[in-house]
C-alpha cells in the first residue's frame, strides 16, 4: 500500500513550481548550454519576477545543482535496474548509451565541459559514485582472456597506490585499468557523437561504439 501524501498543498504547489523551473532549465539549456543559463530568463518565461523565482532556487548554482542531481540520479537508476535484472558489463555500456541518446543536454551536464564557476556539492558526488560502483563491480565478474589480465606495470603500480576514487572497491589495479580504458573509450565516443562531430563522416557511430566496446571486451566481430 502506497504511503500517504503528508505533504502540505503549500509543499506541493512549491514542488510543483520547482519541477516547472527545471522544465524551462532544461529546455534553456538545450538551446544555449548550461553556461547561458539564466533565472530571470526563466522567470520570464513564466511569468514570474525575478525576486520571485528566487524563493524556489536561491541562484543559478542551486538549479544547476538540482539537474545535475536528478542527471545523476536518472544514469545511477537506470544502470542499477540492469545489473540488478542480470545485465552484464556489455548490457550496461549499452545502456548507458542509448541513456545518453535520450537526452544529450542531460548528458553533457555531467559529462560535459564544466560550468564555469560552478562546483558540485559533495552529495552528487555520492551518486557518481553509485554509477561507478556498478560498473566497477561489472569489470571484476567479467572474465579477461589471458593475454589482457595484466595492466602496464607502471600503471598498475599507480593504481595500486592512487584508489581513493574507487571509494573502497576492492577491484585489484587490473580490473581498475579495464574500468578506466572502458570509461574513457566509450564516453570519447559518445562526446563526439552527441557533439555533432561524427556527422556528414558517413558512417554509424553506433557500430564504433559496439566495436571498441568489442575491443575492450577481447569479444571476436562478426
Amino acid at each position: 500500500m502506497a504511503e500517504a501524501d503528508t505533504a502540505t498543498p503549500r509543499e506541493r504547489y512549491r514542488a510543483q513550481v520547482r519541477e516547472e523551473v527545471k522544465r524551462y532549465a532544461r529546455e534553456q539549456i538545450a538551446t544555449a548550454g548550461a553556461s547561458a543559463l539564466s533565472l530571470n530568463a526563466i522567470a520570464k518565461q513564466m511569468g514570474l519576477s525575478g525576486p520571485a523565482l528566487y524563493r524556489y532556487f536561491a541562484g543559478r548554482d542551486e538549479l544547476i545543482t538540482e539537474l545535475v542531481r536528478d542527471a545523476y540520479r536518472s544514469l545511477a537508476d537506470t544502470l542499477r535496474v540492469g545489473a540488478e535484472g542480470g545485465a552484464d558489463l556489455r548490457a550496461l555500456a549499452h545502456a548507458l548509451r542509448l541513456w545518453a541518446l535520450a537526452d544529450p543536454q542531460r548528458y553533457f551536464l555531467v559529462y560535459g565541459t564544466p560550468v564555469p564557476g560552478y562546483h558540485a556539492p559533495e552529495d552528487t558526488t555520492a551518486i557518481s559514485a553509485e554509477i561507478m560502483t556498478v560498473l566497477l563491480d561489472a569489470c571484476a565478474a567479467t572474465p579477461v582472456p589471458a593475454d589482457r589480465v595484466t595492466a602496464p606495470a607502471a600503471l598498475a603500480a599507480h593504481l595500486a597506490d592512487h584508489r581513493d576514487w574507487t571509494l573502497g572497491h576492492p577491484a585489484p589495479p587490473e580490473v581498475l585499468h579495464r574500468f578506466l580504458s572502458l570509461w574513457t573509450r566509450l564516453h570519447g565516443v559518445l562526446s563526439l557523437e552527441l557533439a555533432g562531430h561524427f556527422a556528414g563522416m558517413g558512417f554509424d557511430p553506433a557500430l564504433l561504439y559496439a566495436a571498441e566496446l568489442d575491443d575492450l571486451l577481447a569479444a571476436p566481430r562478426a
